[in-house]
């Protein structure tokens, strides 16, 4: 019998925990499979988990002594269990009855792939996709992510129209179910990221160690999202222009490198610009920050990228920039077709 262990990382998230922990214990049986819960703590300070002990009594929890962020804070529970699949799931997620048997049994028939994901939908307008993920993410030219049922910051309505199952460049790491052994083969999340863009990272390099990524829709979750940090966040602009740039650094193609990373400069100092053209001077900061960072520590990130081959992997040829502002296409189904 094959194993599934849901792994839960708290940080001050009672409120969710209340809210949908009991839900993720009823609803995620799967026939024949033993499915276990696990709540990892990660140093929370909001008695999470003394009502996690009290309300369900005999739930496993991982406490650790910190806030090691989403990528140590998984890695340091994930090496705790021991099982066949890991599904990381966010502590403000609803799922219904039956859920995971979709993911599970796609997993067991499709050898090649390595990690799975559910169609994301907003818990707050479930007919909506969910920005974090929505019907599974890909990756423009110059490494800006997108996904089917999300461009930038648009999401879709959902009609079915992303409901087949689809070979996808990353999974969302809001709802990742991924093969426990390649997760280690593949070195785990990195720990420097900390937070965002790091299971891109992940599935980036599951992809360079020959595994596919896929997001099976008959599966479907319900997500608050920004329960972390908030899309208006300093902090979350300089984790995500830091750990983009590393990202590409890590893992783009000798050929793309240097004119990709040149070019997402550029860009950057645009976005920059624009911030401070609209009155956002922290942000402003978190860009430089970002970069002065990114260059100080690219002699590490190399060492990085050469722990793993360096196969071309084929990005979405296109920008989704130009298709988004210039072109003016603001669904995945109005792209140019490379994908479908």
């Amino acid at each position: 019998m094959r194993s599934i262990a849901i792994v839960i990382l708290n940080w001050n998230g009672k409120h969710y925990l209340e809210q949908f922990l009991a839900g993720v214990v009823a609803n995620s049986a799967v026939p024949n499979v033993k499915v276990e819960v696990i709540v990892a703590d990660n140093g929370s300070t909001d008695s999470s988990v003394d009502w996690v002990k009290q309300t369900f009594e005999t739930l496993r929890i991982i406490e650790l002594d910190k806030n090691y962020g989403f990528t140590g804070g998984y890695n340091r529970a994930l090496k705790q269990v021991n099982t066949d699949y890991y599904i990381l799931l966010n502590s403000d997620i609803d799922v219904p009855k039956g859920w995971l048997e979709p993911m599970a049994n796609f997993m067991e028939s499709t050898p090649n792939a390595a990690a799975c994901m559910p169609k994301m939908l907003n818990y707050s307008k479930p007919n909506e996709f969910e920005y974090a993920g929505a019907a599974g993410g890909y990756l423009d030219m110059f490494g800006y992510p997108f996904c089917r049922g999300r461009i930038l910051n648009v999401t879709e309505e959902d009609k079915g129209q992303y409901n087949s199952i689809q070979e996808i460049f990353w999974a969302t790491g809001a709802c990742l179910m991924v093969r426990a052994s390649e997760y280690w083969n593949a070195g785990g999340l990195d720990d420097d990221f900390f937070a965002h863009m790091e299971e891109i990272d992940l599935c980036w390099r599951l992809k360079r160690q020959g595994y596919s990524i896929w997001c099976v829709p008959q599966s479907v979750a319900y997500h608050v999202g920004g329960g972390t940090l908030a899309s208006n966040s300093p902090r979350k602009v300089y984790f995500n222009h830091r750990n983009n740039l590393s990202m590409l650094l890590k893992n783009l193609s000798r050929l793309s490198l240097i004119p990709v990373l040149l070019f997402r400069l550029i860009l950057d100092g645009l976005a920059a610009g624009g911030y401070l053209v609209t009155g956002k001077p922290a942000f402003v900061l978190s860009v430089l920050k970002a970069h002065l960072h990114f260059y100080k520590n690219s002699p590490r990130i190399i060492r990085k990228r050469r722990a793993f081959k360096n196969p071309k992997i084929s990005l979405y040829p296109h920008s989704i920039i130009f298709q988004f502002f210039v072109r003016m296409r603001r669904k995945y189904s109005d792209l140019p077709s490379v994908f479908r």
